[in-house]
């Protein structure tokens, strides 16, 4: 660079430049779904969350189809074949917003979509998937049961041939969308191993009754499901996959969505932290301006940008189809645990204040408690990447 050359000035909300690594589709996607959720979640999301509802949650769901955020990095079949790291900025917009918005998001499009456009029949596709990513069907993922949660292998729920059908029965747990879903993807045992059916919800012996009194993710809706004798025809089981192999493929691809929107809920809690800090007097003058404050804000920016561009790096590595589980666990396991960290410091900047509703701090901490077990618990993430690293299985 030449002596006469200038430096582009200093950005706060883009220290490191990622904005440089972004190309104009990538800004317009980010942009619309900013705008979305500014428009749509932040006027009422403290309310939602105090009342422990969405109340619009179908109603979301047709505007996010209608902007192309639901199976948006799927192709064909009404899904807007967006790229990863596309996919991933409107995730981070989503979780800026509310840790529910971006839950009911992945499980749509990551979980229950991805599952019917990986392994299903074109009829399947056909028939689920243009609906599912208007927004006008919303769909549910059945793999975690109320005993056997980090160990899916040893699942109960099961499914037996009577003829030509199937006969599903056991029980799901903490089940995103399961009470409002038209459809559900449910992984059973089988006598040739773990399956996936696509279960109508309004098929004869299902149920999904809502979750209540929890304290994270209240903005969203929560269930369990129950199969008590649903008879299925057997064009129900998804006919692309048998094993683990097919949930956890899925499960892998919702993670990283996860690596993305984490950084969202843990830049509202910076921002919210900065700006109480310009403002907020204490001994005469801002806070923002002793060597402590800025000591948090500092470490704060460092590790909310370390781990936007890690999630970054990831989402090329995706696009360029070179992603691998090890890989997304890195990416989950950080970015999870240190957006917690920075919503916990951005509380200690606000005080007494960090603990209420009108500021988003408490609620993005106590949402990302959720987020830090579902998918993978911080444990599992550790095992996997010891395992990667060592060569030797701890799971066993």
């Amino acid at each position: 660079m030449s002596a006469s050359a200038k430096l582009p000035p200093f950005d706060a909300a883009d220290p490191l430049g990622i904005d440089d690594l972004l190309g104009p589709e990538d800004l317009a996607i980010r942009d619309t779904v900013r705008g979305w959720a500014a428009d749509r979640v932040l006027p009422h999301v403290a309310d939602w969350y105090e009342k422990g509802e969405l109340p619009q949650i179908r109603e979301l769901a047709r505007e996010l189809g209608g902007i192309g955020a639901l199976g948006m990095s799927l192709t064909g079949y009404g899904c807007a074949g967006a790229t990863a790291v596309q996919y991933g900025l409107a995730c981070l917009e989503l979780e800026a917003a509310d840790s529910g918005i971006r839950s009911l998001v992945s499980v749509q499009g990551s979980l229950a979509m991805y599952a019917i456009h990986r392994f299903g029949s074109e009829e399947q596709k056909l028939q689920w998937l243009p609906r599912m990513a208007a927004g006008e069907v919303i769909g549910c993922f059945g793999l975690t049961e109320p005993d056997h949660g980090s160990d899916p292998a040893a699942m109960r729920t099961h499914a037996k041939r009577d003829g030509d059908d199937w006969v599903l029965n056991g029980r799901k747990m903490w089940i995103t969308n399961g009470s409002v879903a038209g459809v559900a993807v449910v992984w059973a045992q089988t006598e040739e191993g773990i399956r996936g059916f696509v279960v109508p919800t309004d098929s004869a012996g299902f149920s999904a009754p809502e979750i209540r009194h929890k304290w994270s993710l209240r903005a969203s809706v929560t269930s369990e499901l129950v199969m008590d004798d649903v008879r299925l025809p057997a064009t129900a089981v998804l006919p692309g996959v048998t094993g683990l192999r097919g949930p956890l493929s899925c499960l892998s691809h919702a993670r990283y969505g996860i690596v993305w929107g984490a950084m969202g809920a843990a830049r509202s809690s910076f921002e919210t932290a900065v700006e109480y800090a310009k403002t907020r007097e204490q001994f005469g003058r801002p806070i923002g301006g002793f060597q402590l404050t800025q000591a948090k804000l500092a470490d704060m920016a460092v590790e909310l940008h370390k781990g936007i561009l890690l999630a970054h790096h990831l989402g090329r590595r995706m696009d360029a189809g070179r992603l691998r589980p090890e890989q997304v666990s890195f990416g989950k396991l950080n970015n999870v645990r240190e957006a917690i960290e920075i919503c916990r410091t951005a509380r200690t900047i606000l005080g007494a204040n960090g603990i209420s509703l009108e500021y988003p701090v408490m609620r993005h901490a106590t949402n990302l408690e959720s987020v830090l077990t579902y998918e993978g618990t911080v444990e599992m993430h550790q095992l996997v990447l010891g395992k990667a690293l060592t060569g030797l299985d701890a799971f066993r």
